[in-house]
């Protein structure tokens, strides 16, 4: 069989087969989020009933751009959303115990949406339906704004 030949061969056997398959695929389903904001505080240490150390810590991202204008043509203000992280990786709890409030982070986290539970008081946390971040990485994108000494003239 000349090369020709062969390659012509080659592109009919790759045409016959299908493109998709009706077997389940192997890879999980994913749900992820990513921000980029400010760090609202330090991230905090905290111990799950099973005493497992976790950090939780909280971005901000600013909701832009702002709300269309009123009709009366005001607009207003862009808001600030508060989410909370939680990071159960040992190796990475010990880089987010470093970081402090104001730094600029990009975040990948993982995303959950926890159903209410039906028993509970309408009013508690578990009866409302909560979104369940989970830290996957955290990248430092700048250091906190510096204060300003009140002192200078």
């Amino acid at each position: 069989m000349n090369m020709f030949n062969a390659a012509r061969h080659a592109c009919v056997l790759r045409s016959s087969t299908r493109a998709f398959s009706t077997s389940r695929v192997a890879s999980a389903d994913l749900s992820k989020l990513i921000l980029i904001g400010r760090l609202g505080k330090d991230p905090e240490v905290r111990r799950t009933k099973s005493d497992q150390e976790y950090v939780a810590y909280t971005v901000a991202t600013t909701n832009y751009p702002p709300p269309p204008p009123n009709p009366d043509g005001t607009r207003r203000e862009a808001g600030t959303t508060w989410h909370t992280i939680f990071s159960f990786h040992p190796s990475s709890n010990s880089y987010l115990k470093n970081l402090t409030k104001g730094s600029r982070v990009y975040v990948e986290a993982n995303f959950e949406l926890r159903q209410p539970d039906p028993t509970a008081d309408p009013d508690s946390p578990q009866g409302q339906r909560q979104i369940f971040l989970r830290h996957e990485s955290v990248r430092v994108l700048s250091p906190p704004p510096q204060k300003s000494d009140s002192g200078e003239q």
